[in-house]
């Protein structure tokens, strides 16, 4: 299945129209786009009720992934995360079953530690069996060591743009217990290119993702994020995204 959304679900006065009926934003939303990425969990928390206050305004299949909060990638990158882990955990299980995918982002100036990445992943795992995927910008993450220890864990990598590293592009990590992506959380971020969380992305640019999403097996679990919102291009994007793959008859 492919989902595609944008981070967070505001709708630019350009592409209302395309979100006809009632409701508050995130219901009109959720009519149109299967996804959504909940990015102001990593600045503050969010009480469980409002949690499940968003579920509710959603339809059955809708899913929603959430970012850790930067108290436990930037100010604590990683380490005694175990007390703000846990009530992060405790406040987006008022998702319910449309919490969909855990994502974890690094401060760029991070390192691949073997030791801390090990023991962080062990303590999420030990209080969340979902989907989680992590998205590293130091170069040391892109290394086969840095690969088996997600793996090991059973974190995917995002695929991003811009690119860190070219292979940072493509999605990596766990991607399913043949490496295929089959059954796996296979999840891409594009920030807008070239200027990040502006830019609107080329038709040419949404063909090639297009071509690129059809050849993981159909039953990976791709989520397409589109986080170019600064300007209001990633509502139009995911849309265009959207009716690429309905010409195709993927979805």
């Amino acid at each position: 299945m492919i989902v595609i959304g944008t981070a967070g679900w505001s709708l630019p006065r350009a592409v209302a129209p395309a979100f006809p009926g009632e409701g508050q934003h995130l219901t009109r939303y959720a009519r149109v786009l299967g996804c959504a990425e909940i990015n102001t969990s990593f600045y503050r928390p969010h009480r469980l009720e409002t949690y499940a206050r968003w579920a509710e305004q959603t339809p059955a299949g809708f899913r929603f992934s959430v970012k850790l909060p930067r108290t436990i990638t930037h100010e604590g990158r990683l380490r005694r995360a175990k007390a703000p882990l846990t009530q992060f955990l405790s406040e987006v299980s008022g998702l319910g079953d449309k919490l969909g995918v855990l994502l974890v982002q690094l401060p760029p100036s991070q390192v691949f530690e073997p030791r801390v990445v090990r023991n962080f992943f062990q303590l999420l795992r030990e209080q969340h069996d979902g989907p989680v995927v992590c998205e590293p910008r130091h170069a040391s993450w892109f290394e086969p060591a840095a690969e088996r220890a997600l793996q090991a864990h059973r974190v995917g990598r995002v695929g991003a743009d811009p690119a860190k590293v070219p292979v940072a592009a493509t999605p990596g990590g766990w991607l399913g217990e043949d490496g295929s992506g089959a059954g796996a959380a296979v999840y891409h971020r594009w920030h807008g290119s070239p200027r990040t969380y502006w830019s609107s992305y080329s038709a040419e640019q949404l063909q090639a993702w297009r071509d690129a999403l059809r050849a993981w097996p159909k039953s990976a679990d791709c989520w397409c994020i589109f986080d170019n919102t600064a300007s209001g291009a990633a509502a139009e994007n995911a849309l265009a995204l959207q009716g690429l793959l309905a010409s195709t008859g993927r979805r």
